[in-house]
């Protein structure tokens, strides 16, 4: 194994368990939902857009956290994981909530998730989002980097790819078409085996 110690950044939805805003859309009936940042690059955009649906449709923060409740990880998931933190550490980045991800971290092994926070009103409705910090996993990756670790990173998405580009490897798993044109610089992956390929010669190298 390479000199030096290593971290392993991963996005969580549309890698590690589905898209929440997806089946939040399904459930409720909203094709409108069903936009995620695959389609809109924009994440206060993309999050104004949402609320604004979820406020027409009187949809409060109980729906969603039901929807997510009875949601599983990804087929192949959890087992990755285990394997990965048995061999270094790794760290989820994700663009979700707070209140979004307790049901799918236990689900998933209570791995450890840096993530966003929502503002919900005493009603139940979700009034506003709270970020980290502007661009939270470039800036994490960067961090590590700055203590010398050496850092692989896999997403998905057009908010994973400034990630993806910090880190010393990025790697896509199973992408849009519009992100697999736009960014070709990263290697694509589609199964949760394939990831483990790329890490295992990263870790090698």
């Amino acid at each position: 194994m390479a000199a030096g110690p290593t971290i392993v950044c991963m996005d969580l939805e549309g890698v590690l368990v589905p898209e929440i805003w997806i089946g939040v859309a399904e459930r409720t009936g909203i094709p409108e939902l069903r936009r995620t940042t695959r389609d809109e690059p924009d994440y206060n955009k993309l999050m104004r857009y949402r609320l604004d649906i979820l406020d027409a449709k009187g949809i409060r923060i109980d729906t969603i956290q039901e929807v997510i409740a009875g949601m599983s990880p990804l087929p192949g998931a959890a087992e990755y994981l285990d394997w990965v933190r048995s061999r270094t550490q790794l760290i989820i980045l994700s663009d979700t909530f707070a209140q979004f991800a307790g049901p799918l971290m236990r689900k998933l092994g209570w791995p450890t998730l840096f993530c966003h926070d929502l503002e919900i009103a005493a009603d139940g409705r979700i009034s506003g989002w709270t970020l980290r910090m502007p661009d939270q996993k470039r800036a994490a990756v960067d961090a590590f980097r700055a203590l010398n670790f050496r850092t692989i990173a896999i997403g998905d998405s057009y908010n994973d790819t400034a990630m993806l580009g910090a880190a010393d490897q990025g790697v896509l798993f199973h992408p849009s078409d519009a992100v697999r044109r736009d960014f070709p610089q990263f290697p694509v992956t589609d199964t949760h085996a394939e990831i483990r390929t790329h890490v295992e010669r990263f870790l090698a190298g």
